[in-house]
C-alpha cells in the first residue's frame, strides 16, 4: 500500500528583479513630465444603427509653460479670462471712440434736424 504525504509544501519562491535601479521621487517624475511633455488623446463615438449621434474628441497635453510656448501653445496670453493684458486690450477695443473736445474758437454745432413724424392712419369705420 502507498502512503499519502499529508505535509503541505510551500509554493516555490520567485525572485523578481527590481523595477528600477534607482528610486525616483514624485518631484523627479513630475519634473521629467513637465520638461518633455505628455500627450493623451481619445475619441468617444456613440452610434445608433449606423447613425452617429455624438462624437467627443479629447486631447490633453501636460507640459510646462515654457515648453508650451516653445510649441506655440500660448492661448492663455490672448484669453481675457486668464490675462489682464488681454482684458485691457479687449476693453480698449470695445470702448467707443472718444469725441474730440470742442475748442474755444470753434462755433457750436447746429442741432441736427428732426425727422418728420410718420402720418397716422385714420381708424377704419364700420359700415352700416
Amino acid at each position: 500500500m502507498a502512503q499519502i504525504d499529508d505535509r503541505v509544501t510551500p509554493p516555490p519562491q520567485r525572485h523578481y528583479p527590481p523595477t528600477s535601479t534607482r528610486s525616483s521621487s514624485v518631484a523627479d517624475i513630475l519634473e521629467r513630465v513637465l520638461d518633455k511633455g505628455i500627450v493623451i488623446t481619445g475619441d468617444i463615438k456613440i452610434n445608433l444603427t449606423n447613425v452617429e449621434l455624438l462624437t467627443i474628441q479629447i486631447r490633453l497635453i501636460i507640459c510646462s509653460v515654457e515648453r508650451a510656448q516653445e510649441m506655440g501653445l500660448d492661448w492663455w496670453t490672448t484669453n481675457p479670462n486668464f490675462s489682464s493684458r488681454a482684458r485691457q486690450q479687449l476693453s480698449a477695443a470695445q470702448a467707443p471712440a472718444a469725441a474730440p473736445a470742442p475748442s474755444a474758437s470753434a462755433e457750436p454745432a447746429a442741432p441736427a434736424p428732426r425727422a418728420a413724424p410718420k402720418p397716422r392712419r385714420a381708424p377704419k369705420g364700420k359700415k352700416v
